[in-house]
């Protein structure tokens, strides 16, 4: 029963995951993508604060000689990647946002092994291969002449933004001091926040601050509530029901879910190539957990 319980949980938590580009979308012409990052990160900070402060000062000591460090993976992890989201999808397609996330666990791999020099296998290599040729192939639209004149959206570009910081966000974990997840969410939360206010003036003084409206309110409203807060109540639960390994093969489910809702929810048109990349994008995370669990096994 553990076991069938953690999967509805992680399959709630990436369509809570997938929402959010949905949402995102929605957003656009209703609230301006820097107001969404500032109040997701600020909010979430003082809702952990408000109920978890005690927790949060209880691991003061192991969080204090850290303080630095963490602070920048919060930037990474949620400033950056955020920020390159909601702007992307100014852009692009919720769908091509959507399955390009879905790349995520192949990036974690590339960043593990430039920062940490982790051990690879072949059948890695072929994944991380398999998934960035699918990456390209969302790039290019489906169409080579793209790639040789270098015509690719710009949604799409800052989506690879998006995916290679939160790859180096992840991977910087594995050195994270031992705490209780709501103290680190909620100095991953401070540093996020104090990133984005920068970045929220210099959208004012550029002229592109939208304040939001009812619509823009009722996207920050689930943003906050879903991805940010339950959904990551939920993982946290799967993983320790299952582990995190086993945990972590579930963000596959992120591009399907979100092709899905956008498809449904906001009339979306899924192409070919969508189909193409998305198969290339999976079979490249299958490769690279099979190799996974092969070095696992010769260690």
């Amino acid at each position: 029963m553990p076991i069938y319980k953690a999967y509805v949980l992680l399959a709630l938590t990436t369509l809570f995951w997938a929402g959010n580009s949905i949402a995102g979308k929605w957003a656009v012409g209703h609230a301006s993508p820097m107001v969404l990052v500032s109040i997701r990160w600020i909010s979430l900070m003082a809702l952990l604060y408000v109920f978890k402060r005690e927790q949060i000062a209880g691991d003061w000591p192991a969080i204090r000689p850290r303080l630095g460090y963490l602070l920048m993976l919060g930037v990474l992890g949620f400033t950056v990647f955020s920020a390159a989201l909601y702007y992307a999808l100014v852009y692009t397609t919720a769908i091509n946002a959507s399955i390009l996330q879905g790349s995520m666990p192949l990036f974690v791999f590339a960043a593990s092994f430039v920062l940490f020099s982790s051990r690879i296998s072949w059948a890695q290599a072929v994944g991380f291969a398999c998934s960035f040729i699918g990456v390209i192939v969302i790039a290019v639209r489906g169409e080579l002449g793209n790639l040789v004149s270098l015509s690719i959206n710009f949604g799409d570009a800052l989506m690879f933004i998006a995916v290679l910081g939160y790859g180096i966000y992840t991977a910087g974990l594995r050195s994270k001091p031992q705490m209780h997840w709501t103290s680190l969410m909620f100095i991953l939360c401070l540093g996020g926040s104090l990133a984005s206010l920068p970045l929220l003036a210099f959208e004012v003084a550029q002229g592109n601050f939208i304040f939001p409206d009812l619509q823009g309110w009722m996207v920050i409203t689930y943003i906050v509530i879903f991805p940010s807060l339950i959904g990551q109540v939920l993982y946290i639960w799967a993983v320790e029901l299952i582990g995190a390994n086993r945990a972590g093969q579930f963000i596959n489910l992120l591009p399907v879910w979100g092709a899905l809702l956008a498809v449904t929810l906001i009339g979306e048109e899924f192409h070919l190539y969508h189909a193409v990349a998305l198969v290339m994008i999976l079979s490249g995370i299958g490769f690279a957990e099979y190799g996974g669990r092969r070095l696992r096994k010769t260690i």
